[in-house]
């Protein structure tokens, strides 16, 4: 599916948010026949059927509303073979049971055999399921992450002015690592071992201060460090090339201009389109404001990167042997409805009160001591700017 821009965008989301609330509606309006009702009473005697929204909520990371329009967007991919997938008593899945199984399956974290014998399935139907809805999400939910378009972004800078007093900032960058478990006897076993001594694969993110991911890259071994990784990745390409953050620049109080930018931690580059801390000892009163104001909105990242592997547990633990070229398409899909779920949800209040920022436990902070000179100049323009307005 092709990438909406902006109004169109908009009126896309909106649409979808009042189709599913329909949906949703719909199925709940029938007293005893509602598909929620029949699945409480599969799951292996945890729930009853008077489980309420919470609960719901609670085993699929999503409200109802949500759930549904997942359904519709994946419904012509998981329904191809509509008898194929039964229950252990030969009911055949619906289309929300599938959705379902495949759900638990991602942000439980549990086993195959424990989320088969949970709903009253085959491992190997949970198995089945889970990668036909990976590819559907994959194939129709493309539209939910994407880098904004103008408008879009203006709104993003003025978030991020608004809140954390950083001017024509356009996102954090941030990684995060999943880790893996390989076999020492697994050829190039060596190149996924990270710093910390864990196999890993990085996920490398451009996060909105909705928590939003607008651009993402995968894939790469946990032996990699940051600024690599953003030296490999398309963002690097698009940005050094002017494709991206090639928006209105900022007039600063000595008279000059600042381009848009990303801030990350820093494990990254100084670039003039990407912005890092200070370092030094003994910083300026300047610079230690400018600091301040970094580290609040980089904040962002943190949460957004921690709530994403909090509700997806099949990213949190450690997989054994894990398919390599199959695990950053489920990671894909995975920030694919991290987007979904704020883009059906963004009037709603965001509780991240009780997830630690802390997404990449017992990893110390990665130091790099590259930086271009024009983004020095720049970032001491942005520093004094910011102490003058």
């Amino acid at each position: 599916m092709a990438p909406l821009r902006g109004a169109k965008r908009r009126k896309k989301v909106a649409a979808e948010k009042k189709a599913a609330m329909a949906a949703a509606a719909a199925g709940q309006g029938a007293p005893g026949g509602d598909w929620w009702d029949g699945f409480c009473m599969r799951m292996a005697g945890t729930l009853s059927p008077a489980a309420d929204a919470h609960r719901f909520e609670f085993l699929f990371k999503m409200p109802r509303r949500t759930f549904n329009y997942v359904c519709s967007l994946v419904k012509d991919d998981m329904m191809v073979r509509a008898s194929s997938y039964t229950f252990l008593d030969g009911t055949v899945l619906s289309l929300e049971d599938r959705v379902a199984v495949a759900l638990r399956r991602l942000n439980s974290g549990g086993s195959l055999v424990t989320v088969g014998t949970s709903v009253g399935v085959n491992h190997s139907t949970v198995s089945l399921i889970t990668w036909r809805f990976v590819e559907a999400v994959e194939a129709r939910a493309g539209h939910h992450l994407r880098w904004p378009d103008s408008d879009e972004m203006a709104m993003i800078k003025s978030k991020f002015e608004k809140i954390h007093g950083l001017p024509n900032c356009c996102g954090v960058v941030d990684t995060t690592h999943i880790i893996m478990c390989l076999s020492s006897a697994e050829p190039n076993c060596k190149v996924w071992l990270d710093h910390e001594k864990n196999y890993s694969m990085v996920l490398q993110a451009v996060i909105d201060p909705d928590m939003r991911f607008t651009d993402i890259v995968t894939g790469w071994p946990g032996s990699m460090k940051e600024s690599s990784i953003l030296h490999s990745s398309g963002l690097f390409r698009l940005c050094e090339n002017g494709v991206r953050l090639n928006g209105g620049k900022l007039m600063v109080s000595d008279g000059s201009e600042v381009g848009e930018y990303v801030i990350g931690d820093a494990g990254y580059p100084l670039l003039p389109w990407l912005l890092t801390p200070y370092q030094e000892n003994d910083l300026s009163d300047l610079k230690v404001e400018f600091n301040k104001r970094h580290s609040a909105a980089r904040t962002v990242a943190l949460k957004a990167l921690a709530r994403f592997k909090d509700t997806w547990k099949f990213l949190q633990g450690e997989m054994w042997r894990p398919d390599k070229h199959k695990l950053p398409r489920i990671i894909h899909v995975c920030c694919l409805l991290h987007n979904i779920v704020i883009d059906m949800e963004e009037d709603a209040a965001m509780d991240d009160a009780q997830i630690s920022h802390d997404h990449d436990a017992n990893y110390r902070q990665q130091v790099c001591q590259l930086s271009d000179e024009k983004a020095v100049r720049m970032r001491d323009r942005l520093s004094e700017h910011l102490n003058s307005s």
